[in-house]
């Protein structure tokens, strides 16, 4: 509509393009709909782009099943990856999304990505203290195990 009132006040289309950000022959097009059919032309010009495969309720009801975290939608860990929400997203609406667009319907729904904690939820400290106390230190090489030269024989001496 903004086009259509400088089309009215004579600015160049070249002009409206930049105060719009939008290409040149985007306002060429609006400007022979304004030119055939005036404001209301553009008006009736409908949605542009593709129409969205779920709607809003089906969103929401997403997002419901995603709160309650990926174990409640039968995942084994507590952590979301695209193709397990693109799974969950087919599960309640019966919309199939390859996991690599998923991220775009997230976005719309106000998520972010998140990157996981270093630690694993189920680490066993405990265990991981014994291991390193215990273990470690009989299956670790000695610094110079692996250099040249490590063996009991020396070349001056084997000579």
């Amino acid at each position: 509509m903004t086009a259509a009132d400088r089309f009215s006040e004579g600015v160049s289309q070249a002009e409206i393009a930049r105060e719009l950000g939008v290409a040149h022959q985007t306002v060429s097009d609006w400007h022979d709909v304004f030119l055939e059919g005036g404001k209301e032309a553009l008006r009736g010009a409908g949605r542009a782009g593709r129409r969205p495969k779920v709607s809003a309720e089906d969103l929401e009801r997403v997002e419901e099943a995603l709160a309650r975290g990926p174990r409640a939608n039968g995942f084994p860990t507590e952590l979301w990856t695209l193709a397990r929400v693109a799974e969950v997203i087919e599960q309640t609406t019966g919309v199939h999304y390859h996991p690599g667009h998923v991220w775009r319907v997230l976005r719309q729904m106000g998520w972010s990505r998140q990157r996981p904690s270093r630690q694993a939820i189920e680490r066993n400290d405990e265990a991981v203290e014994a291991w390193v106390n215990e273990r470690w230190p009989r299956v670790k090489k000695t610094p110079d195990a692996g250099a040249r030269g490590s063996s009991s024989r020396t070349r001056a001496g084997s000579a």
